[in-house]
């Protein structure tokens, strides 16, 4: 920060100026869109007035020789009229009316992260990404000083240098992070005890929302257990804090040589039931509240599945779109570099999640056993080449649907000539597609970050095979509807407004928000299978319950990656050559297991079958007393 010269604290009106200066230091200059502001950073090329007025009101100063020098260059390169000069003289503020509001929104993204601080005693507006400011940062980038093809060359000189660009990107990271302003939905609890433990976690974690709504729904589960035994409130303020959380810097370079730096995550949830297992994500959301959500569920599901291991999650705010192989090859040996020690078959094997497929899963694995020494251990996941052939990315999609089979098995319905939604457009849905295809279902919709895509006529074989094209070579589901005219695709949409009877979520976190919980219900919607971890919003969720629509909770539906992956660690399952049949025999019966569990865990406590809310606590129940078990049995550790 540049600080004023020592002339500046003998005047007393600019001292009341630096007082304010210190105050706003920091903080945001631009306000709401659709306020009227002037944002110019320094002396602007588009105002020649602008470089003789302070930006915070305080006593006129003398400009200096290099500013009028600029004055007199613009006023000789575009004079104004007499007229429009004595405009600008007796009507200052009359420039703001003309901005064009609806370029507002687009520039004010990169606008908005400025910052007040002093330049040769007077106070200027700094951009908080290059800490600079003068031509680059003009003064109206709406439009009214030149063409929109002029304001738009000077946004991308800036853009381009590459301390902004960086920066940039980690800005946009990190939209989903900031959760300051954002207020956390609390349920109403019975038990004083168990929301003493919620308590708690908001009082350590205030600005985790993602982590804190994953042990609000945890705890609301888990409050006639409680009730039935004060002893678990202490295992339970244990399980909510991870045993390790590893955060660590991951540079790397691109392939023009410039260096960039990321942010790894690891987090060990809990390790009384075994050596760890959880996914890796890659996504430029990825902050340590997802990480540790991911963990926490991850934790809990892996106690449900018929395989007893402990939970864990990790990743990076990398982004792997639009890199190339070279550069996520790079990166994923970097972030191994600092993980692999904290690896092995007896600790921690990490599997694929979103941005993590097996092209980084296959690098990810060449460095650790590099760097280890041994082959032992590999990771889970798809390793079609190096390890034997892999249907882990096929059971987690696959036991979605059989999960819901066994739902509406006890309902005396089927599959067969249901519809469904379904979103998402990666691995796990597009196995969903297949199986609800195999089932006799029809599954009408896809849809990824920008909209969604519906067939009226439904998913087949052949169409499911160009999606994947579409995806394999990043293309836009709208091309879809250049080989199927009667397709529809829909911008800035998601699909739960279409009639359905089946939905499942396969996207991403808190995906289903209130209004589309909602449209749900107005759609016939009547169960929800939840294939993506805590898609539901806590709004969205109780709405759901309040209609009576069945959810079929990731904890349980989505064991069958888990299953999958044991299987393929086995030693004496590996050295087998598993038929697709055989596999999904396996599946079927882990999947069953684990519905059986659940729906005995909610009847034990209370839970009547026909509860919306029986399988989700049901699930919760039996995962938490089958760790409470461990915990209690290997002390306080």
């Amino acid at each position: 920060m540049l600080l004023p010269g020592s002339g500046f604290g003998m005047n007393s009106a600019m001292d009341d100026i630096n007082l304010i200066q210190q105050a706003q230091r920091h903080h945001l200059v631009v306000r709401e869109i659709g306020e009227e502001i002037d944002l110019e950073i320094g002396p602007g090329d588009d105002d020649p007035s602008f470089g003789n007025t302070t930006l915070i009101g305080g006593p006129p100063r003398e400009s200096s020789t290099e500013e009028q020098g600029e004055t007199k260059q613009m006023e000789m390169v575009s004079p104004l009229p007499g007229d429009a000069q004595d405009m600008s003289k007796t009507q200052p503020g009359k420039r703001k009316k003309k901005v064009v509001k609806r370029w507002r929104e687009e520039w004010a993204d990169t606008y908005k992260w400025a910052y007040v601080d002093m330049k040769d005693g007077t106070a200027r507006i700094f951009c908080s990404v290059c800490r600079e400011y003068g031509r680059k940062h003009r003064r109206n980038p709406y439009g009214n000083e030149g063409s929109r093809n002029m304001q738009m060359s000077a946004l991308e000189e800036h853009n381009n240098s590459l301390l902004h660009k960086e920066a940039l990107r980690l800005q946009m990271a990190s939209k989903e992070k900031i959760t300051t302003d954002k207020p956390i939905y609390v349920k109403a609890l019975i038990s004083k005890t168990a929301g003493s433990i919620l308590e708690a976690t908001l009082k350590r974690d205030p600005h985790e929302a993602e982590f804190i709504q994953a042990v609000q729904e945890a705890v609301h589960a888990l409050e006639r257990v409680i009730a039935k035994n004060s002893h678990y409130i202490r295992i339970m303020e244990r399980l909510v804090e991870p045993e390790r959380m590893i955060v660590f810097r991951v540079p790397w370079v691109d392939d023009r040589g410039e260096t960039h730096v990321n942010r790894g995550f690891r987090v060990q949830f809990n390790q009384s039931m075994g050596p760890c297992r959880g996914g890796i994500r890659f996504h430029p959301s990825m902050n340590l509240s997802i990480t540790k959500f991911l963990g926490f569920s991850q934790t809990l599901k892996n106690a449900l599945s018929p395989y007893k291991l402990g939970g864990a999650a990790g990743g990076s705010d990398f982004d792997p779109k639009g890199k190339s192989d070279n550069e996520i090859m790079r990166f994923c040996q970097s972030f191994m570099s600092e993980m692999y020690r904290y690896l092995g078959p007896d600790k921690d094997l990490p599997s694929e999640e979103i941005g993590v497929g097996t092209r980084e899963m296959g690098y990810l694995f060449g460095q650790y056993r590099r760097l280890a020494g041994h082959f032992q251990g590999s990771f889970t996941g798809p390793r079609i080449f190096w390890s034997g052939a892999s249907l882990r990315t096929e059971a987690t999609g696959y036991g979605l649907v059989f999960f819901a089979q066994l739902i509406l098995a006890d309902m005396n319905k089927e599959l067969k000539g249901l519809r469904c939604v379904v979103s998402g457009s990666g691995k796990i849905a597009m196995h969903v597609l297949e199986k609800l295809i195999a089932y006799g279902a029809l599954p009408i919709t896809v849809s990824d970050s920008r909209g969604y895509l519906v067939d009226e006529e439904g998913f087949d074989y052949m169409k499911i095979a160009l999606l994947r094209d579409i995806k394999a070579q990043q293309r836009s589901l709208r091309d879809y509807s250049k080989t199927y005219a009667r397709s529809k695709y829909y911008d800035e949409a998601k699909p739960w407004n279409e009639r359905c009877d089946v939905a499942f979520a396969c996207a991403s976190q808190n995906e289903i928000e209130q209004s589309d919980a909602i449209n749900l219900v107005n759609a016939g919607c009547r169960l929800l299978v939840e294939g993506s971890n805590m898609p539901c919003t806590p709004e969205a969720a109780d709405f759901l319950k309040k209609a009576s629509v069945l959810i079929a909770p990731a904890m349980a539906a989505g064991t069958g990656g888990v299953v999958a992956g044991e299987l393929e660690l086995n030693h004496e399952c590996s050295l087998m050559h598993w038929s697709p049949e055989d596999f999904e025999s396996k599946l079927q019966e882990a999947m069953k297991q684990t519905y059986q569990r659940s729906m005995k865990a909610a009847a034990d406590f209370g839970y009547q079958k026909e509860n919306p809310e029986a399988l989700v606590h049901g699930a919760v129940i039996s995962s938490f007393l089958t760790i409470a078990q461990a915990m209690t049995d290997q002390g306080c550790v």
